[in-house]
């Protein structure tokens, strides 16, 4: 491994974001480890056009899972350099409409998820006297669109902790950063999951409807994920 050369763990690299970071990043040379929550063997060889880089299962909602793969990753490579926080999901709908059980859903993932990983790899990186953690927010971190008020939350939240995070680590000689990426063209209306109640009988149907179309419109005319890959490396 040469001295510029990193070990990076991407959480949620199987699609979008993760998944161009993850490729950009093996495309210069850095020895990197994506996740996803579905995948069922140990490990899956990715190939990006130059690079090729290595997939494998982590929940960021499993305390076992985190610490599984960063055992993993710590007995083939003997050190973990970056760990990106990206992996995410979203629930649209009115507030009054969206469960608790849904909020709390999103919230384990958007937000406990990126703390479950952070203190799990904050040891090792004190040990190694050096470290990097990016945490990829959205400009719904800074700015609250309507409909998407647990999303917002979520992101605000991650916002927040990575403020106060990078201010306790820094002594140690670990790095914390934000990426607020705005309207990025990803599946990301694939994968969107809808309040149960956010049917024609809400009262915030009409214009619930209207404001998501203009959202996924946006979107899927948005920058393609493969901008934040040079963001990330910077």
């Amino acid at each position: 491994m040469t001295q510029k050369q990193q070990v990076v763990l991407i959480t949620g690299a199987s699609s979008g974001i993760g998944q161009a970071c993850a490729a950009y990043l093996a495309t210069r040379g850095h020895v990197v480890y994506g996740t996803s929550r579905r995948l069922r063997g140990p490990t899956e060889a990715m190939a990006s056009d130059t690079a090729s880089y290595t997939m494998i299962p982590l929940d960021v909602t499993e305390a076992d899972s985190v610490e599984g793969a960063l055992a993993l990753i710590l007995e083939r490579e003997g050190r973990l350099d970056v760990v990106v926080n990206n992996a995410g999901c979203t629930v649209s709908g009115a507030v009054e409409d969206i469960t608790m059980e849904e909020a709390r859903r999103l919230f384990e993932t958007n937000f406990f998820g990126v703390v479950r990983v952070c203190q799990a790899v904050l040891p090792i990186m004190r040990g190694q006297g050096n470290g990097c953690i990016v945490n990829i927010s959205s400009l719904g971190g800074r700015i609250a669109q309507p409909f998407q008020a647990f999303y917002s939350a979520s992101k605000f939240a991650v916002e927040g902790f990575t403020e106060a995070l990078r201010m306790e680590v820094r002594p140690f000689g670990i790095r914390v950063a934000l990426i607020e990426p705005s309207d990025v063209s990803t599946n990301t209306p694939g994968y969107r999951r809808y309040a149960a109640t956010a049917t024609e009988l809400s009262p915030y149907h009409d214009r619930f409807t209207k404001v998501m179309r203009v959202m996924e419109a946006d979107e899927a005319n948005g920058a393609p994920p493969t901008v934040v890959g040079p963001v990330l490396h910077r």
